[in-house]
Parts: C-alpha cells; sequence; structure tokens
C-alpha cells in the first residue's frame, strides 16, 4: 500500500507541475505568479527555494493525511517530492546542459519554445502529456521547436545557492508587489 502511495505521488507531479506553471503562474495571477516571471526574467533562476516548497509539502501532507491517513499521506507525498526533485534536476539540464539523447532534446525545445516562442503554451517541462490533454501544445510546435533548437545552454551559475536564503521569501514578497499589473504570457 505504501509503495503505491509512492508511486502514485511520484506520478501525481507532472499534473501539479502542470497546475502550477500553466494554470497559477499564467492563467491566472496567484502567490506563484511573482516567482514564475523572476524566471522569464531571468532563466538562471531554474530553482525553487526550499521556504516555498517545505511549507507546501507540509500543507499537501497534511490535507492527504486527514484524508487517507498519515502513512499513506507520507509515503504519498515523498513520491511527489521526488517528482518535484526530478523535476527541478530536468529543469537545471534545460537550462545548462546540452540535450544527451532525443528526449531531452525534445523536453528542452518544449521548455524553450515556452520562454521564447509563446508563453501562454508548452507548460509542461517533465512532459508534455498535460499541455496535449489541455490544448497547450499548439499544432505549430514543430515550427517553434526548430527556431530554438539551436540555442546554446546557458553559461555560468544558476540560483541554486541564493534559494536557500529566507531573504529570498522576501525578494519574491516584494517582487509580488511591486510587479502587481505585469502579466507574463
Amino acid at each position: 500500500m505504501l509503495l503505491v502511495a509512492v508511486v502514485l505521488g511520484f506520478l501525481a507531479w507532472s499534473g501539479v507541475e502542470y497546475l502550477i506553471h500553466g494554470v497559477l503562474s499564467h492563467r491566472f495571477r496567484t502567490f506563484v505568479s511573482p516567482l514564475h516571471w523572476g524566471h522569464h526574467r531571468e532563466p538562471r533562476a531554474v530553482f525553487t527555494s526550499p521556504v516555498a516548497v517545505v511549507p507546501s509539502a507540509g500543507a499537501i501532507f497534511v490535507g492527504v493525511g486527514l484524508v487517507v491517513g498519515w502513512g499513506p499521506a507520507a509515503a504519498f507525498t515523498a513520491g511527489l517530492v521526488v517528482g518535484f526533485a526530478r523535476y527541478e534536476y530536468v529543469h537545471w539540464r534545460i537550462h545548462f546542459r546540452a540535450p544527451r539523447n532525443a528526449r531531452e532534446h525534445m523536453l528542452r525545445d518544449h521548455h524553450l519554445a515556452h520562454h521564447f516562442r509563446n508563453p501562454r503554451a508548452y507548460h509542461g517541462v517533465t512532459t508534455r502529456f498535460w499541455d496535449r490533454l489541455c490544448g497547450t501544445l499548439p499544432s505549430n510546435w514543430p515550427a517553434d521547436y526548430a527556431r530554438v533548437s539551436d540555442r546554446a545552454p546557458l553559461e555560468g551559475a544558476s540560483n541554486l545557492r541564493a534559494t536557500w536564503s529566507p531573504r529570498l521569501l522576501w525578494a519574491h514578497a516584494a517582487a509580488a508587489l511591486r510587479d502587481r499589473g505585469e502579466r507574463v504570457g
């Protein structure tokens, strides 16, 4: 039972990823939007701060725990966190490393098309499944992919060290207040 809950949590991550990116960051203006807009302004900011992740994981654990019990909730949340960690790694690779295989190349083109061709589309980072299902994979995706395919990976450092600073949360709060009228995509 617990192993099933871990697997379900891992599989659920891609839907949560799409919800956070496509709905909470682009479709509606929410508490997530300023964090994501910061990534559009500075693509090196690929990592999410533990200051934001830990409370979110805790809230999911409590919510699921109240419904199905604490053991399955812990297992489900662990699977979700593993899915999130995979997302963070894939997202970092997309921006900072050349693809190692055809799948990485496709995911990289997909995400870079979101950044440089159409921020209202291409919301999946670890999969295109939800973009297909939700209609955010445009019919012209081959042309968009071709237009971004030759972009070189970013050089230099990412924001990994900065994400461990509690001051980052305050910076995001300030950005949220400053960017109230701004919208990306």
